[in-house]
């Protein structure tokens, strides 16, 4: 493989669907206020700089701290050119700061041009995103990690697309984005119920750690019967319209989820649910397009 196409996947970019659709989707629901394409894409690509700056950071300290090692599922499962010694400790870290001075630059344009709240907003999502592995707190491995994925991919992203493009804050995009939020969260929570056994081995408390198989499990699935729920009940009493009950044709790829929670956690665990939640956000993004076609 080319020394590029190395450094591309050590971004993980099948992940960056999650920020396309957070911003997409908040970026939809600021369109009755007008819709600027330069500040979509501008957002949309500190987004994904950062995003990408995230991964790599997390890479950097689980293998840095010996939690990514080379017989942890997670290696065996996707590419990992830092454990994989593809690519070295200081490299991944240089390149993660220089990421995420890229993506600090777009947002610190987009707070100057669009207003304070852009500022608030990307440094709380930058603090998060540095603590997820990072000492002196690590949130990931202090069963914080769903909570500060679904932060970032859920109100965090969706509220500062909204914001970027309207220059007014508002619930709605905080409401729309818990439904997709929540799955995101549960693409990692997927990915360590799978790991439970190993992050137990490494010292790592995760949320799986701390709950168990049989309330990961449940905690699993109840929260993707709760993703669809309230999509339902805001598509019926707002802020979102019936058009949105077309995110249900995403239900058919929860069945097989549901399977993995009695049967047992698969090697692609994570990525099936991804899947679940990419399918849903497109939907979702596509019902606030047709509504506001219509």
């Amino acid at each position: 493989m080319s020394r590029l196409g190395t450094w591309f996947l050590a971004t993980r970019p099948w992940s960056f669907s999650m920020s396309a659709i957070s911003v997409s989707v908040g970026a939809a629901l600021a369109a009755g206020s007008g819709f600027s394409a330069g500040l979509y894409v501008l957002t949309l690509a500190g987004m994904v700089l950062l995003h990408g700056a995230t991964n790599l950071i997390n890479d950097y300290f689980d293998v840095k701290n010996r939690v990514d090692v080379p017989d942890a599922p997670t290696v065996k499962y996707r590419p990992h050119p830092l454990a994989d010694r593809e690519l070295g400790l200081n490299q991944v870290l240089a390149a993660a700061v220089a990421m995420y001075a890229a993506g600090i630059g777009i947002g610190l344009f987009l707070a100057a041009t669009r207003g304070w709240p852009v500022l608030a907003i990307g440094a709380v999502g930058v603090a998060v995103s540095l603590c997820y592995t990072a000492p002196l707190f690590p949130l990931k491995y202090k069963a914080l990690g769903e909570v500060a994925v679904f932060f970032m991919w859920g109100p965090l992203s969706m509220l500062g697309a909204y914001y970027v493009q309207s220059q007014a804050l508002s619930w709605t995009p905080v409401l729309v984005s818990i439904p997709f939020g929540t799955l995101v969260g549960l693409v990692l929570l997927a990915n360590n119920l799978r790991d439970r056994e190993h992050d137990r081995r490494q010292g790592i408390f995760t949320l799986a750690v701390l709950l168990g198989g049989r309330g990961g499990n449940a905690l699993f699935a109840g929260l993707i019967v709760a993703a669809f729920a309230g999509i339902g009940l805001m598509s019926l009493a707002g802020p979102l319209s019936p058009i949105s009950l077309l995110v249900f044709l995403a239900a058919p790829l929860a069945a097989p989820l549901l399977k993995m929670v009695k049967y047992g956690w698969p090697d692609d665990a994570d990525a099936r649910t991804a899947k679940l939640d990419t399918a849903f956000g497109v939907l979702l993004l596509a019902s606030l397009i047709l509504n506001k076609a219509w």
